[in-house]
């Protein structure tokens, strides 16, 4: 969950909230619980924000990700151990960093934000990326934070040259017998020749192997992963795909995104710069990633359009919300965040939707635009990554659930949007942050406002 520095603390603390009134059978109101007092953490060193929070799922304490620190607590947010990460002498320009090579370029204390926390269970390690030395990550031992490793020595260990919190998305994917798998989406902030935008790296059992965080597959002519092609810059200079949300489900993964791009108003002989969001799917085994396909989503209520994509989280559907959309209850569900229009990325509307999509809909939809581009039908439909209309071209096979694509009619972007069902609007306090379960065959949802309210 990526949220506001004034929404951690909340996310924190869901475990601790009541209900201010319940409703009795008769629909009487009650009178309110008594107020339970919050649980707060507030670090000492007060040089940055909190940038990322995990929880062990199995031992409930807290990861924190902090700039130059992480931190691990109690699930009662006592401090249990500490891990200084920076800042340290660096310069952004340094490619790559000047610990593996002499940098002519003047270095200062850098401070380290944390871009990225992730749990890897199988090996019992916290994997903390940070913006130090173009994206570095650490291994660190869940226990006591202890430094197993930090991979520098190549270019796949820079992973981002990015300096915001928010702009790495990771989804590790797990296999009983091999090493397990690193998805990677980041935002390449103008160096796509440095940096892909999504690829797949080895996950190595020994945190100081030197295949650690190497791609999955790399030759000559085919690698795991999808660079933005320079060519596109000349068309929208600014151009990037920022990552909102990572998951995997099923046998694919899927990161939710926001990027620009340029689009005719009705009427207008020019075109204008707008920000579309869309769902990206990836199979996990495929090593060529010819199995990328895009397709926007969005929502819309009483003519408002909602397509500035702020949260998401993946959620199951429950028995009676899985009812009401004609769905199993183990089926997945995602809850998404939208902000009205599509113009401002940074200076979103207050006015906020929050939306659902059934995966499995979206899933169809996808395997809808794969048959009819393998009978031959319409173009790519994926202009940022090809710059030019490519025609599909016809091959005579069966696309089922689970095709992973081959090395023609790919990478593929699906053109006509994917519409979310809105639950839930606010016009004020615009909404920032998403997290949901089930409970008792309902399905709850959490969402942060941007400033600092939570919703149940």
């Amino acid at each position: 969950l990526i949220m506001s520095p004034a929404m951690w603390k909340w996310t924190c603390l869901v475990s601790h909230l009541l209900l201010s009134t319940t409703v009795s059978p008769l629909g009487r109101q009650q009178p309110p619980h008594p107020k339970r007092p919050f649980i707060t953490f507030t670090a000492e060193q007060a040089e940055g924000n909190f940038n990322h929070l995990v929880v062990d799922e199995r031992t409930g304490h807290i990861y924190l990700g902090a700039v130059n620190r992480i931190y691990k607590l109690s699930s009662d947010l006592k401090v249990l151990v500490t891990h200084e990460t920076g800042p340290d002498d660096d310069n952004p320009k340094c490619y790559p960093p000047r610990i593996v090579q002499t940098c002519n370029e003047p270095l200062t204390p850098t401070n380290n934000i944390n871009k990225m926390l992730l749990i890897d269970y199988k090996e019992n390690r916290l994997i903390a990326c940070g913006s130090l030395y173009q994206g570095i990550c650490k291994l660190l031992r869940l226990d006591d934070l202890f430094k197993l490793g930090e991979p520098f020595h190549k270019k796949e260990h820079y992973l981002s040259g990015v300096n915001e919190s928010g702009s790495v998305f990771g989804v590790i994917v797990s296999y009983s017998n091999m090493d397990d798998k690193l998805f990677i989406a980041t935002a390449v902030d103008g160096k796509p020749e440095y940096f892909p935008t999504i690829s797949s790296r080895k996950l190595t059992k020994n945190s100081e192997a030197d295949g650690m965080f190497a791609y999955v597959f790399h030759d000559e002519f085919v690698a795991s992963m999808i660079k933005i092609p320079s060519d596109t810059f000349t068309i929208i200079p600014d151009f990037d795909i920022y990552y909102i949300y990572g998951f995997s489900s099923g046998n694919f993964v899927y990161f939710l995104t926001l990027q620009p791009e340029m689009i005719s108003p009705p009427g207008s002989t020019t075109k204008e710069q707008v920000y579309t969001s869309k769902l990206v799917r990836l199979c996990k085994e495929d090593t060529a990633f010819n199995s990328y396909v895009e397709v926007p989503i969005g929502c819309e209520k009483n003519g408002v359009e909602y397509r500035l994509l702020q949260a998401a989280y993946l959620s199951k559907a429950g028995a009676i919300l899985a009812r009401s959309l004609g769905v199993g209850p183990e089926d997945d569900i995602l809850f998404t965040v939208f902000s009205k229009g599509q113009k401002r990325k940074m200076k979103s509307l207050d006015e906020s939707a929050l939306c659902i999509f059934v995966l499995k809909n979206i899933n169809d939809r996808i395997k809808d635009r794969l048959q009819s581009c393998y009978r031959g039908e319409g173009t790519l439909d994926l202009a940022w990554l090809k710059v030019k209309d490519i025609p599909c071209s016809s091959a005579l096979l069966t696309i089922d659930d689970n095709f992973c694509g081959l090395d023609m009619n790919a990478p593929l972007g699906v053109s006509s949007m994917v519409r979310g069902l809105p639950i839930f609007t606010e016009d004020g306090d615009r909404m920032t942050s998403v997290i949901a379960y089930v409970y008792k065959n309902h399905s709850l949802a959490f969402v942060g406002t941007k400033s600092g309210k939570l919703k149940k």
